[in-house]
């Protein structure tokens, strides 16, 4: 399928694998997180790994399913809940989530991040569009960006129109005119199009086992394994 040239007054990007890698990112921000749980909450710590935080995480999202698409509600309160049952203050839940919240701002951009959105933030307006709770100015990002739309203050998550048409509008520019760009081909580009905008799939060569090209069919359209793919697409 050949693509076919964009038209764009502004571009929406999602965040996590479509920026930098998110899973290096997350595991050190555990290793921080338990560091300081073994300081400050030993007996959280000592029971505090995968399988206490995925039971704990099913409990919430079955306590408040309107919280579902809110990853910071769900970490904080799984914190909480995690205290009280260790028998820690719970009331440490929330300085542990600051813990948490700066180590994962700690990101590595992939190589072509930087010299890319300085060439497109003088030509377009863009805004982050992110289900997750990274933060475009905590990263090192924010002068690139006009706006961030997350999923914990608008209410919901893509595929959700409600997450595009917001971007759309702190863009200022009507969906037909916004490319969306992201790594998940059903949440981003999938969910950007049933939503009016434009949309490009970029599928890093190291997260192509996630989404075979193949079996997706044609609606999602072409991959481009880095931004300067799409950027030569835009004209750059």
């Amino acid at each position: 399928m050949t693509p076919t040239p964009w038209r764009a007054r502004a571009i929406t990007l999602d965040l996590d694998d479509t920026l930098w890698p998110v899973g290096p990112t997350l595991v050190a921000a555990e290793q921080v997180l338990a560091d300081w749980l073994r300081d400050r909450a030993p007996r959280t710590a000592a029971g505090y790994g995968a399988e206490t935080r995925a039971v704990i995480r099913k409990r919430l999202l079955a306590e408040h399913p309107q919280h579902a698409h809110d990853m910071s509600f769900l970490r904080r309160e799984g914190l909480r809940l995690a205290m009280a049952d260790a028998g820690d203050d719970p009331l440490l839940a929330d300085e542990a989530f600051a813990v948490f919240l700066a180590a994962r701002q700690r990101v590595e951009f992939f190589e072509d991040v930087l010299p890319v959105l300085a060439r497109w933030s003088a030509r377009y307006r863009l805004v982050a569009v992110s289900n997750g709770n990274a933060d475009v100015q905590a990263v090192g990002l924010g002068s690139y960006f006009c706006a961030a739309v997350s999923a914990h203050k608008v209410g919901c998550a893509k595929p959700d129109p409600r997450m595009f048409h917001e971007a759309c509008r702190l863009a200022g520019a009507a969906p037909e005119e916004v490319l969306h760009i992201g790594d998940d081909p059903h949440l981003d580009v999938l969910g950007a199009r049933r939503a009016g905008l434009q949309a490009a799939w970029i599928r890093r060569p190291q997260f192509v086992h996630r989404h075979p090209a193949e079996a997706l069919g044609p609606e999602v359209g072409p991959a481009f394994e880095d931004l300067r793919a799409i950027d030569a697409m835009l004209g750059g």
